[in-house]
């Protein structure tokens, strides 16, 4: 093969609806690995972006929350299985991302793989845990079951930029809720690239929505939204998670706020149950 081919560069985009746009504002900035050698220019977005994010993430929330948890937890393994197929183009971009040596990017990498598959196991599994038949004083049934909180604003941890990431969508996606996540500002590309194998892993356009940017720019718009449930600030610094703290308060959206993390760790089942509500039904026996 010749030495004379000109370079495929990759142009990166949001992923917003199951499609891939540019910012509406035509901004992008430039990325560096951890040397601060250039990699690629990742989209700008705006706060308009943001808003048709949370948009598409409303739209695809009736059809995501209504289907079986056996049916999501198949596409969660889809996910899984896509990636596998990827697995060298993931390495590399973390590697790249936050100067890590190849084995350790491998690590990363495999760990993320296995962390959807993880939660696509729990997909049917989660009522066993979260739910209960209480015991009353009178001639009544009386069941909690959990459902999903809605959208939610994720916020993608600065420092892992795959794994971090997969371990904050998968347990919010997986109980029915609808995401916008917002990318590692300095380091976007694995969240971009993880867009592409969202769109061909059967998950509906809106379930996940992708953004890149200026996360204090990108967030506090999605902290204010009235159509945005909950938002998770892992990715948040501390004083603009103080920030979109208050902002999620006046419309009283549910926060994550979550102490430092490994998140190599066992992911437990804390982030599974922390974007559920619970519904309580009474039903007299013998109707």
């Amino acid at each position: 093969m010749s030495d004379n081919r000109l370079s495929v560069l990759k142009t990166y985009k949001l992923f917003v609806g199951g499609k891939f746009p540019r910012s509406e504002s035509g901004r992008v900035y430039e990325v560096t690995d951890a040397k601060g050698r250039w990699l690629a220019n990742a989209p700008l977005a705006s706060r308009k972006d943001a808003r048709d994010a949370v948009v598409a993430a409303r739209k695809a929330f009736g059809g995501w929350s209504g289907a079986t948890a056996y049916n999501r937890g198949q596409i969660l393994y889809r996910v899984a299985e896509m990636l596998e197929g990827r697995r060298g183009q993931f390495i590399h971009e973390v590697a790249d991302a936050e100067g890590l040596s190849k084995s350790k990017a491998t690590a990363q990498v495999d760990a993320a793989i296995d962390r959807w598959v993880w939660y696509a196991g729990w997909s049917d599994k989660t009522a066993q845990i979260a739910g209960s038949a209480n015991p009353v004083a009178g001639p009544y049934f009386n069941l909690s079951s959990p459902e999903p909180t809605g959208v939610v604003a994720l916020l993608a941890p600065q420092e892992s930029s795959f794994l971090g990431l997969v371990s904050v969508i998968a347990p919010a996606i997986v109980t029915g809720n609808t995401a916008v996540v917002v990318a590692a500002e300095g380091a976007p590309l694995p969240a971009l690239s993880l867009a592409e194998v969202l769109a061909t892993s059967d998950l509906p356009g809106g379930v996940v929505n992708i953004l890149s940017g200026r996360t204090a720019e990108i967030a506090a718009p999605l902290a204010a939204h009235q159509d945005v449930n909950a938002i998770d600030l892992s990715g948040a610094e501390p004083e603009l998670a103080v920030e979109l703290e208050k902002a999620a308060a006046e419309n009283l959206k549910r926060v994550l706020r979550p102490q430092a993390v490994d998140w190599a760790a066992d992911p437990g089942t804390g982030r599974l149950l922390a974007f559920l509500e619970t519904k309580t039904v009474w039903h007299p026996m013998g109707v």
